[in-house]
């Protein structure tokens, strides 16, 4: 399996310019740890996240709201502009569940480049903040199993 989750609220440039989770966003994590705790059907082996805070912080949120032993990667390639070709490259021959959390656009043209093909490249997966989509892979070919919006 492979998940694909955005970053949580965070705080506004004004506020802080690094961008960290607002009290939203981390209630946001917490909810989103207790969907998937119910449905006990999340256990990547490691969770890449962006280099901004508001993708780090989240990420470590989610490791400790559902105690994973999974590793924190900061990752290339997971900026909001990023093209997200690389990523679904790089997921073409992972045979671990991994979970990855960045940004839109990114990740919503990312799932749709996974699903769909690089034919299908201006659609686009619409992701809530701290929305998490779970993607599994049959014969080939990559398909939506499950989805969390964060409220």
């Amino acid at each position: 399996m492979i998940y694909l989750m955005r970053h949580a609220d965070a705080v506004s440039d004004e506020v802080d310019p690094v961008r960290p989770l607002s009290a939203k966003g981390r209630d946001q994590v917490a909810r989103v740890c207790k969907a998937v705790q119910k449905a006990a059907a999340f256990d990547p082996e490691e969770i890449w996240h962006s280099p901004l805070a508001r993708s780090r912080e989240t990420a470590e949120l989610l490791a400790q709201g559902l105690a994973l032993g999974a590793r924190l990667v900061p990752a290339d390639g997971l900026r909001p502009d990023d093209d997200p070709a690389r990523v679904a490259g790089l997921l073409g021959s992972e045979k671990r569940d991994i979970a990855i959390v960045g940004h839109e656009p990114h990740l919503g043209l990312l799932a749709s480049l996974m699903v769909h093909g690089p034919s299908h490249r201006t659609l686009h997966f619409p992701f809530s903040k701290g929305g998490l989509l779970a993607l599994s892979r049959k014969d080939g070919a990559w398909q939506s199993e499950w989805i969390v919006r964060s409220p």
